[in-house]
């Protein structure tokens, strides 16, 4: 949509005009996966499409919640904005964004009528919530004259998806929706929080995100699950070797205590965040030297090991990858998001794109009955007001 669509439906929803917009993005992460919640590096970029929402202050002593993309509203008073809705409530996600300004002493003098927009596929892994929750905490931000930075608007949408979604995510995804910058990735140390902002040159190759269709669900419990496992793998490790995350071993650290890991699901989780560290940190050494070649090489190994020791890939995810490495011109191509659905990323040479579409796309229907979406990936700008 138009922002003069947006403001012609906020204008119908609310029978008055938006008097702020504003604009987060969704991310793709280009290797690195599982590593945030363990300490690790990660490696991903704010992508051209995100969440919008416009908001209005009312008298009305509510905040009203309305979403171009999901038919349930909800009003809620200024005195009720700490308390999680029931049902897996779509509006826990920016209530949970408010919920932390209250909570870090910040006065609500009135209500507000917003509305969101977004044009990040559901389900796909690309980071939707995360979107609304930084649009979310960006807009508080200006209007209430908070001056958090964004690593602290990032750190509220986390605490938010936490408390209010009851997932238990890493930082990656609010960090790259609120300090995404046009045509760079961010390497973001996870456990430090200090990043740099890597300039994206693929001369004649294109980021290509291909969209299983099969939604991903972080909070069906399997994610929790894998930081579950990664925990008893860091206190088994620490008898022996005392480390706060698992991503504080080389990959000789760790073949020296695995051993002490006596769950075999725990030691194949471990196993792959200590591999995934140091290959997200030789991928960016690659494409800081211009080789983009091992770049996509260390991309298919991320994915076969998310696919064996994490086990967060299946058939869908699997599909896609497989028949993207059998495409000549095809550098690299893995899983990216949480996993258990959601999207691939691919790096394609430009003369390679049409035949990977059609080909990955005939072979993924073939063996899953489902049609891929293919986007051509564009590197946005993080949260920013749009007027």
């Amino acid at each position: 949509m138009t922002i003069e669509q947006l403001t012609s439906a906020y204008k119908a929803a609310y029978q008055k005009s938006a008097t702020d917009i504003f604009f987060s993005p969704g991310r793709v992460n280009l290797i690195g996966e599982h590593t945030d919640y363990n300490g690790g590096f990660v490696f991903p970029c704010a992508l051209s499409f995100g969440t919008y929402l416009l908001m209005a202050p009312n008298d009305e002593q509510k905040m009203n919640f309305r979403s171009l993309n999901i038919d349930a509203t909800y009003s809620l008073p200024l005195t009720q904005l700490t308390e999680v809705l029931p049902n897996k409530a779509w509006a826990n996600y920016p209530l949970g964004v408010i919920a932390q300004f209250i909570k870090r002493g910040v006065a609500l003098t009135h209500g507000y009528d917003i509305l969101f927009w977004g044009n990040v596929p559901a389900g796909a892994g690309l980071s939707s919530s995360a979107a609304m929750e930084v649009v979310t905490a960006f807009a508080f931000n200006e209007l209430l004259g908070t001056g958090y930075d964004r690593t602290e608007l990032a750190k509220i949408g986390q605490k938010a998806e936490h408390e209010f979604a009851g997932v238990m995510c890493g930082i990656m995804d609010q960090f790259a929706s609120a300090q995404g910058k046009q045509d760079h990735a961010i390497y973001l140390n996870c456990d430090t929080l200090h990043f740099d902002l890597v300039p994206i040159k693929l001369e004649g190759i294109k980021v290509v995100i291909a969209n299983t269709h099969s939604p991903h669900h972080l909070d069906s419990g399997a994610y929790n699950d894998r930081v579950r496992q990664c925990q008893l793998a860091v206190q088994q490790i620490s008898a022996v070797r005392p480390i706060k995350n698992l991503a504080e071993l080389s990959q000789a650290d760790f073949l020296q205590v695995e051993t002490v890991i006596t769950d075999p699901v725990a030691h194949r989780r471990a196993r792959h965040v200590v591999g995934e560290v140091q290959r997200t940190m030789d991928a960016v050494q690659a494409l800081q030297q211009g080789n983009i070649e091992l770049f996509g090489q260390l991309m298919t190994q991320s994915h076969i090991s998310l696919r064996d020791d994490y086990e967060v890939t299946g058939p869908q995810l699997d599909a896609l990858a497989e028949a993207a490495w059998k495409i000549d011109g095809v550098l690299g191509s893995r899983m990216t998001g949480g996993g258990f659905g959601g999207c691939t990323v691919s790096l394609v040479k430009d003369e390679a794109i049409p035949t990977f579409i059609e080909r990955v796309g005939k072979e993924y229907t073939e063996k899953t009955g489902l049609k891929a979406d293919f986007y051509i990936a564009e590197i946005g700008d993080g949260a920013h007001r749009v007027r």
